[in-house]
């Protein structure tokens, strides 16, 4: 906000003005992402992902070519949410080379998939191989129906 009145210059009017930008410049930066918040955008931005659902799991694949299996961390976080995370680190550069073009991808990588109600989080395994990611979350069999309780019923 920009008011100005000629013939005001006096200091008060210059702090009031003062104050106003500032009020002004607090609340841009309320509004903005914060830095943590931008980089797990990007992060998981980069990682695609492919989620395929089975009659007894659902597997989630994901391409990590490249990386070890010491690089790739699978967790289950708030007990239904399903984090694949890690970092490709950049190779150290060798005496007399330089990069002409760089373009695979180096850093922090993150996807979030909230499971459904009927995954079972204690029956998760993770194979990393030929590059590939593969996450599988086994399912939890289907509840019973349940059986009508019979009543008996007395004669008084």
């Amino acid at each position: 906000m920009d008011i100005r009145i000629p013939g005001l210059e006096a200091p008060l009017f210059s702090t009031l003005q003062h104050i106003m930008d500032a009020a002004d410049d607090a609340e841009k930066s309320l509004n903005a992402p914060t830095r943590t918040y931008v980089r797990d955008a990007k992060a998981m931005a980069s990682t695609p992902a492919d989620v395929k659902e089975y009659p007894n799991s659902y597997v989630f694949v994901v391409d990590m070519p490249g990386l070890k299996s010491g690089d790739i961390k699978v967790q289950v976080e708030d007990d239904n949410v399903l984090l694949i995370s890690g970092e490709r680190k950049r190779e150290e550069e060798k005496e007399g080379a330089k990069y002409v073009r760089m373009e695979r991808r180096v850093g922090k990588f993150m996807r979030k998939f909230v499971l459904p109600e009927n995954a079972n989080v204690d029956a998760i395994s993770a194979v990393c191989q030929d590059g590939v990611l593969t996450v599988t979350v086994q399912k939890l069999p289907p509840p019973e129906p349940k059986k009508p309780k019979t009543i008996e019923v007395k004669i008084a």
